[in-house]
C-alpha cells in the first residue's frame, strides 16, 4: 500500500484537479461569475422539487413555507461523495424559480443590478419579500442617489457560533428546538409555533440528506476495487451514520459537521462564515493526535477536504478575550492545507502587535508561492473601533473576520454586513446641479460665484444626508419585516437567543444589533472636489456651468478639458487638497451614518468604506465626474486611491496605506487597503520580513483590513488577455479569492489596472 503521507498528498491533488474541472464546467455552462468561488457542484440532472406556498402569488415567504420547502429541497437534493475527500456532501447549483434560497436563484438580498443600456430599476426589490411588504415608496429616492444596495431584505451576513452545533450535533439541535417550543408554548394551540416548526423541518430534512449520503457512500464502497479508497468511503459512511443524530466525537467528524453546515448555509442566501477555525478544531486536533488517531498529514487532508467543499470564510490567529495570542499548531496546519490544495479559500489571519510573527511569515511565504492566500484582519483598528461603541476589549477581541470585509461576534451580533452600499459621488453631481439652478446659468460671473467651495460643500452635505437618511429608513423597514419574509432559518440554530426566545435573529433574537453601512467611490469624489477647487474656483480655467456641460456630454470633443481635470494632485499623493477632501468626506460620511440612529427602530449603524466588486455596478449608471472619469466607468475601489495616483507610477505602498489609514471610520466596521505586489518587487523590497513590517505598521496606524495579492505582473496581464494561459491563477478580488479566469473581463480590469499602475 502507498505510504500514508503520499496517499494524503495524492488525495489532495485529486481534489485540486476536480476543482479545476468543476470551474471549467461552470464557466462553460454559466459564463463568468464575479462572486466568491463557491463550492457548488455543477449538476445537469433535474431535481424533482416543488416549493410550498401559502401566498396568493405562489411565492415562498415566511418560516412556515420556507421550513417545509427547505425540508422538501433537502429530501430531493442530489448526493455527492468525492472518493478522495475526507467528507461527504456538496450543494448543487439549481435556481428554483419563486423560492428565495435553495441555490443561486437571485434575490439574495441585493436588488437587480442595473441593466445594460442605461435602465435603472428597483422593480420587485427585494424579490425575497412578499410584494405587499416591499418598500416601493423608497424606490424613487434610492434611484436618484444611485443606491442599488440599500440592504433591505439582506440575509445571513452575521457570524454563527459553530461551537453550538459542534457540541449538540443535529440530534441535539432538534431536541433543543422541540424543548423550547414546548417551554414557550406550554398549552396546545396557545401560541404560534411556526418559528419552531420551520426550524424542525430544516433539521429533519438535513438528517434525511445525511442518511442518503450514508447509503450512497456504502454503495460506492462496494463497487470500489482500490482498498484505500474503499476504506475511505466506508469511514465516510460510518462517521455520517453517527452524525445523523450524534455530536462530533473526533476531528474528522467535526470537519464533516462543518461541511454539512457549509452546504445548507450556502443554499440559504449564500451564507459563508465559520468563525475562528483554528480554535474551533483545536480540541479535537489535540485529542486525536495525542491518542495517535490522527497525524498532521491526515489533519491537513481533512482540512483540504473542507476547503474543497466550499470557500467559507474563517479566521486564524488573533487574541483570546484575555489578550493572549491564539496561534497554535492548528493555525499553521490551516495555512498548510490552503497551500497544498491551491484553490480559492477565504481564510483571514488576525493581526495584532503581540502575535506570533512566524505565523505571519509563513502566510506570506505561501502567498508568494501561490499568488494569494489569507487576507489580514487588523486588530489595531477593529478592536479599538468596536470598543468605541461601549464594549470591553475582551468582547472586541472575540470578533472574528467571517466575510469579505466584515467581522462579527459569533452568535450574538446582528450586523447584516456587506449588503448596504451608498455611492458617495452621486450627491456631488446633484450638488453641482443645485448651485447652477440657483444662479443665472448665462452669467459667467454668477457661475464663478456658484463654484464657491463652501456653497458646493453645503449642498453636498445636504444630498449625502438625504441619501443616508433614506437608507436608514430602509433599515427600519428591514428590521420590521425581514423575519416574516426571509427568516434566518439556518443561522438561528447557531446563535445564542433565537431558539431560546422563539425570535428570528433579525427580530430580536440576538443581543447586539449594529447595522453595517458602507460608502463607495471615495477617491472618485475626493479627486472631483479637488479638480473643481483647482481648475474652476482657483485657476478659473472653466466655469462650473461649462464643467457641467462637459460632464453631460461625457467630455465629447473635450479631451484636453478631461485631462486637465484628471491631472490635479490626487488623493493618496500626500499633502494634496484631494487628500484633505477625502478626509473631510470620510468624516462627514462617518458622522452621518453613526451619530444618529434609525428613526423608528433606533438601531445603530456602523459606517465603513468598502466597495466589494460593486465599482462597476455603481459606475455603470453614474455620469461623468469632475475628476475626468467618463460616464459608465467604474468608481474607485473602497477607500483606495485610484491607480496612478502617484505621478510617474510606482507602487507607493506607504502612501496608499497612509491614505487609507487617514479615512478609517473607526467604529468597528472596515475600510480595507487593497495591495498588489509583484513577486520580484517583494524580493527587492526586502522580502517577507519587509512585507510583514508593512502589515504590522498599518495595524498600528489603525487599519482594519488588508487584501493582498503577491503575483507575477506578466502572468496577470497574460491571463487577462487569454485566461487559458494560466487556468489556475488565483487572485484576491476584494475580500475574497477566486480563479482569475472565472471573473468577467469587466471585473478583471480594475485588478489589472492596479497591477500595471503599481509598476
Amino acid at each position: 500500500m502507498m505510504d500514508r503521507t503520499d496517499l494524503y498528498e495524492t488525495r489532495i491533488r485529486a481534489l485540486h484537479t476536480t476543482k479545476l474541472e468543476h470551474t471549467d464546467e461552470k464557466i462553460a455552462r454559466y459564463g463568468s461569475f464575479d462572486v466568491d468561488d463557491h463550492g457548488y457542484i455543477p449538476w445537469t440532472e433535474p431535481v424533482p422539487f416543488e416549493p410550498v406556498s401559502s401566498h396568493p402569488s405562489g411565492g415562498c415567504w415566511g418560516m412556515k413555507d420556507i421550513g417545509e420547502s427547505f425540508r422538501r429541497w433537502l429530501e430531493a437534493h442530489p448526493v455527492y461523495v468525492h472518493p478522495q475527500s475526507a467528507i461527504a456532501g456538496a450543494w448543487v447549483y439549481k435556481g428554483i424559480p419563486g423560492v428565495a434560497g435553495f441555490g443561486l436563484d437571485g434575490g439574495m438580498g441585493a436588488p437587480d443590478s442595473p441593466k445594460s443600456g442605461g435602465t435603472r430599476t428597483l422593480d420587485g426589490y427585494p424579490k425575497n419579500w412578499r410584494p405587499e411588504d416591499r418598500p416601493t415608496h423608497l424606490y424613487e429616492t434610492l434611484l436618484a442617489y444611485n443606491t442599488y444596495s440599500p440592504g433591505i431584505g439582506h440575509p445571513n451576513h452575521f457570524g454563527p457560533d459553530m461551537t453550538i452545533g459542534l457540541s449538540l450535533g443535529w440530534g441535539g439541535l432538534l431536541e433543543k428546538v422541540r424543548r423550547y417550543r414546548k417551554l414557550n408554548s406550554p398549552a396546545e394551540g396557545d401560541a404560534d409555533t411556526t418559528f419552531y416548526d420551520g426550524e424542525e423541518n430544516l433539521i429533519l430534512g438535513m438528517q434525511e440528506w445525511i442518511r442518503r449520503h450514508v447509503t450512497h457512500a456504502r454503495a460506492m464502497a462496494r463497487l470500489e476495487d482500490d482498498r484505500a479508497t474503499r476504506e475511505n468511503l466506508e469511514t465516510i459512511a460510518e462517521i455520517n451514520e453517527h452524525l445523523v443524530h450524534g455530536a462530533p466525537r473526533t476531528f474528522r467528524e467535526a470537519v464533516q459537521f462543518l461541511g454539512w453546515f457549509q452546504c445548507i448555509d450556502r443554499m440559504w442566501a449564500l451564507g459563508g462564515a465559520l468563525g475562528q477555525i483554528d480554535e474551533l478544531l483545536r480540541p479535537w486536533y489535540e485529542a486525536d493526535t495525542g491518542s495517535g488517531r490522527e497525524t498532521d498529514e491526515s489533519i491537513i487532508w481533512q482540512l483540504a477536504s473542507l476547503f474543497f467543499n466550499d470557500s467559507h470564510y474563517s479566521q486564524i490567529g488573533g487574541q483570546g478575550p484575555d489578550g493572549r495570542d491564539l496561534t497554535s499548531p492548528m493555525s499553521f496546519l490551516v495555512l498548510e492545507a490552503m497551500h497544498r490544495i491551491r484553490i480559492p479559500v477565504n481564510v483571514a489571519l488576525r493581526v495584532h502587535d503581540g502575535m506570533d510573527r512566524s505565523l505571519l511569515r509563513k502566510a506570506l511565504e505561501y502567498m508568494a508561492a501561490d499568488g494569494t492566500g489569507v487576507d489580514f484582519a487588523l486588530s489595531g483598528g477593529l478592536d479599538e473601533g468596536f470598543m468605541r461603541n461601549g464594549y470591553p476589549a475582551g468582547l472586541a477581541r472575540m470578533r472574528a473576520k467571517v466575510g469579505c470585509n466584515w467581522t462579527a461576534l459569533p452568535g450574538i451580533e446582528y450586523g447584516s454586513q456587506d449588503g448596504t452600499r451608498l455611492c458617495l459621488a452621486t450627491p456631488l453631481l446633484l450638488a453641482i446641479d443645485d448651485l447652477l439652478a440657483a444662479n443665472d446659468a448665462a452669467d459667467a460671473a454668477a457661475n464663478d460665484a456658484a463654484a464657491n467651495m463652501d456653497a458646493l460643500w453645503q449642498r453636498y452635505v445636504h444630498h449625502l444626508g438625504v441619501a443616508v437618511a433614506t437608507v436608514k429608513a430602509g433599515k427600519d423597514i428591514h428590521m420590521e419585516r425581514q423575519a416574516d419574509n426571509y427568516p434566518e432559518i439556518v443561522l438561528n440554530l447557531f446563535c445564542h437567543g433565537p431558539i431560546e426566545r422563539g425570535l428570528d435573529a433579525s427580530a430580536g433574537g440576538l443581543d447586539i444589533i449594529d447595522l453595517a453601512f458602507d460608502g463607495i467611490g471615495l477617491a472618485t469624489t475626493a479627486d472631483s472636489f479637488a479638480a473643481i477647487e483647482q481648475r474652476v474656483t482657483e485657476e478659473k480655467r472653466l466655469s462650473l456651468a461649462e464643467l457641467r456641460r462637459h460632464l453631460e456630454h461625457d467630455f465629447g470633443g473635450a479631451e484636453p478639458v478631461r485631462l486637465m481635470l484628471a491631472t490635479v494632485p490626487r488623493y493618496g499623493s500626500g499633502g494634496s487638497r484631494a487628500d484633505e477632501w477625502a478626509r473631510r468626506i470620510a468624516r462627514l460620511w462617518t458622522n452621518l451614518v453613526r451619530d444618529t440612529p434609525t428613526e423608528r427602530g433606533h438601531w445603530t449603524c456602523m459606517p465603513g468604506l468598502f466597495s466589494h466588486g460593486a465599482t462597476s455596478t455603481f459606475g455603470r449608471l453614474l455620469g461623468a465626474t469632475p475628476n475626468g472619469r467618463r460616464a459608465g466607468e467604474p468608481v474607485s475601489h473602497s477607500a483606495d486611491p485610484d491607480p496612478g495616483f502617484v505621478p510617474g507610477g510606482g507602487v507607493a505602498l506607504t502612501a496608499k496605506a497612509n491614505a487609507v489609514a487617514s479615512t478609517q471610520s473607526r467604529w468597528g466596521n472596515t475600510t480595507p487597503l487593497q495591495v498588489e505586489i509583484d513577486t520580484g518587487l517583494m524580493n527587492g523590497m526586502g522580502g517577507t520580513d519587509a512585507v510583514a513590517d508593512f502589515i504590522l505598521a498599518h495595524n498600528r496606524q489603525g487599519g482594519t483590513l488588508i487584501n493582498m495579492n503577491i503575483v507575477k505582473k506578466e502572468h496577470v496581464i497574460e491571463a487577462h488577455e487569454d485566461p487559458a494561459t494560466h487556468p489556475d491563477l488565483m487572485i484576491r478580488v476584494t475580500g475574497y479569492s477566486a480563479y482569475f479566469n472565472s471573473l468577467s473581463r469587466e471585473y478583471r480590469q480594475p485588478i489589472v489596472d492596479r497591477i500595471i499602475a503599481g509598476g
